[in-house]
């Protein structure tokens, strides 16, 4: 049965991550480095059925030697959990059952928000091309601070 990481999933040098942000028409995806320091975009998927999303990142986690995934879970602002919330939580139960690779859920508060406003403010790009690249950036600002608390915390 699936149950979401405890504590920090430690993984072994050369192996990687892959962060996810999980949105309703999309998936963005961005992957660790070998040494868990540096999380990079690394593409967004378009929403399909559960199944086909769960084939194409089977087959990106085998390509990429991803050994643990990072969920970005859509707490409320208000530290309450809504229907996204719930949706990631069967998203990962599910996923689970298909490959048992550890999961951690992280707090994905202001993601999308700091993201946007990092496009908007210091790199200037169009609102098309933010909309291209918001959902694999947002997944790598998740699995960013999730590398640095993962740093931080004692083995």
């Amino acid at each position: 049965m699936f149950k979401p990481a405890e504590g920090p999933v430690r993984l072994q040098t050369g192996q990687r991550y892959l962060g996810l942000d999980l949105g309703t028409k999309t998936i963005g995806l961005a992957l660790s480095d070998a040494g868990h320091r540096i999380a990079s975009p690394y593409l967004t998927l378009a929403r399909k059925k559960f199944g086909q999303d769960a084939g194409e990142l089977q087959k990106i986690i085998a390509r990429e030697g991803v050994a643990a995934l990072v969920l970005g879970l859509p707490v409320n602002m208000d530290g309450t959990e809504g229907p996204r919330c719930q949706a990631t939580r069967a998203f990962a139960r599910n996923f689970a059952q298909l490959l048992p690779l550890p999961i951690a859920l992280w707090d994905e508060r202001m993601s999308t928000m700091a993201v946007q406003r990092m496009m908007t403010d210091e790199a200037d790009l169009s609102r098309a091309r933010r909309a291209e690249l918001v959902d694999k950036l947002a997944a790598s600002y998740i699995l960013q601070a999730y590398l640095d608390w993962i740093g931080s915390q004692p083995v």
